[in-house]
């Protein structure tokens, strides 16, 4: 999830997901360009499963998504639905 969504700040997203019973299980990436320390530890305190910071170049932008599409979808064991 992007910080900078379009409509609603994405902290206030990832604070939403992870009060709702049903939802805060579900594991959220914040993929981001912000690199403040500040965002890293407000998503980290609102339950954040990771902070990653978004490349700028393209051809690592694409090696981050699928690392996190690896380790998230191959390697993590995730609660059952």
């Amino acid at each position: 999830m992007d910080l900078n969504l379009p409509k609603k700040d994405g902290r206030e997203v990832l604070q939403e997901v992870k009060q709702d019973e049903n939802l805060r299980n579900i594991p959220i990436v914040v993929l981001t360009t912000s690199t403040a320390e500040e965002d890293i530890l407000k998503s980290y305190n609102l339950h954040a499963n990771a902070y990653i910071t978004k490349p700028v170049d393209f051809d690592q932008f694409i090696k981050v998504v699928k690392s996190i599409a690896k380790f998230w979808f191959e390697t993590a064991e995730l609660p059952p639905k």
